[in-house]
């Protein structure tokens, strides 16, 4: 079908997408650096036009989600990491935290009428958005989007369901875009109404887990529900297709799975943290940019034609850290622990309570195993935690493949 794509950058050979990306990846950080004083001193020791792989990419400095509150607070509004301190951008938005982030002046800016397209939609409809315009960037994220691909948008925010109700049926509103549990709430609402919405037959959901049962509940009201992971922060990550299996990598973006609390790419298909460089959002130039989010890999290309890799979705938060009897532990001391042993190739923090006494465990898969190797994990958790640990041996490939570096099994009675 002539119009199965958006535009050609979704079907190139992988290799000339590498050759491509790699190209641009040196003038992100250059840019970066140039524009954006925080960018310039967490990476002075970096040589921008060094960067032209991902192995280079890797040695970057990871900035995680998690600290953009302190360093805005150290230096406000965006600690530094927004081009002229964000003095060129369109909109300013204050997300919960608060966490703010400018909106760049380019057309389509967060990149989401590819995510559209994907999701059935196309220039002339009609687009009722029911994600918040109120200080939060989703709102103006989608409308950016629809408008770039020739849709027309009807602002609905949130709330209100009755009249979201009414405008849907009184505009005609081709598709939908918002949260799944809001798309839900509106149709219950129209049934109870009595108001039919024959034209609504499509939509672009995010913000919240959208479960295979609620997709074939929409699909059995003729609505092609479809999602797209995005954030405040880097705009789309990854989108739905029709091929249903995972989400597409965005092509503005490169995306890492790293092991929890480190820098480090985890094995093809492993779980771990997505990492996030943005290649063209000039205004907010993110390098190495941790989600906080869990997901992985997927093998092969999409059946739908699209050629960039495919990631399995969002799987819960790689944030881990957990108080032990009265101590932070954090997944980047579970990594150091296994840097210091090399034999260790994956290894879980249980941390439990029988007799309502806190207990961690170290629970490894090695390549050898010994006494001696016991007692070093030992000492190495008690240097770097300041707490005492026991460590288990376990099978190779035996610990699952969730992502966990640290798992709280305490049951409190």
């Amino acid at each position: 079908m002539a119009d199965a794509h958006y535009d050609a950058l979704e079907t190139r050979d992988p290799a000339v997408r590498e050759a491509a990306q790699m190209a641009a990846l040196p003038q992100a950080v250059a840019r970066a650096k140039a524009t954006a004083p925080g960018w310039a001193a967490r990476l002075a020791d970096v040589d921008a036009a060094a960067v032209t792989s991902r192995a280079a990419l890797a040695a970057l400095p990871v900035t995680r989600k998690s600290e953009l509150g302190d360093l805005q607070r150290q230096r406000p509004p965006f600690g530094g990491l927004a081009t002229d301190d964000g003095r060129d951008a369109a909109r300013l938005f204050a997300s919960p935290g608060p966490i703010y982030e400018p909106e760049g002046r380019d057309a389509d800016y967060w990149r989401l009428a590819r995510a559209l397209f994907a999701a059935g939609f196309r220039p002339g409809d009609r687009v009722h958005n029911c994600f918040s315009y109120h200080l939060t960037p989703a709102g103006s994220m989608l409308e950016t989007g629809a408008l770039a691909l020739g849709c027309s948008v009807c602002p609905g925010g949130t709330g209100q369901t009755e009249l979201q109700v009414q405008a849907l049926a009184g505009l005609g509103a081709d598709g939908y875009v918002g949260t799944p549990s809001f798309l839900k709430i509106i149709l219950d609402k129209a049934d109870e109404l009595g108001v039919a919405l024959p034209r609504l037959t499509k939509a672009l959901v995010s913000g919240e887990a959208f479960p295979r049962s609620l997709a074939d509940a929409l699909a059995a009201r003729g609505i092609a529900g479809y999602q797209v992971y995005a954030s405040a922060d880097l705009g789309s990550i990854a989108y739905e297709t029709v091929a249903r299996e995972g989400l597409v990598v965005d092509e503005g973006v490169l995306v890492e799975i790293l092991r929890p609390g480190t820098g480090d790419p985890v094995a093809a298909g492993e779980v771990g943290e997505v990492v996030v460089t943005a290649l063209t959002n000039r205004q907010y130039p993110l390098i190495r940019f941790a989600t906080g989010d869990l997901s992985a890999f997927m093998p092969g290309l999409s059946a739908c034609g699209r050629t960039n890799a495919r990631i399995r979705g969002w799987m819960g938060r790689a944030d881990q850290t957990t108080k032990v009897k009265g101590m932070f532990v954090h997944p980047s001391q579970v990594a150091a622990v296994l840097r210091r042993h090399p034999e260790v190739v994956r290894a879980r923090l249980v941390v439990d309570n029988p007799e309502d006494s806190d207990r961690m465990t170290l629970v490894c898969e090695a390549t050898g195993t010994s006494p001696a190797l016991a007692e070093a994990l030992v000492a190495s958790l008690r240097d770097l935690t300041k707490l005492r640990a026991d460590v288990r041996f376990c099978a190779p490939g035996s610990l699952p493949n969730d992502g966990k570096v640290i798992e709280d099994a305490r049951v409190y009675r």
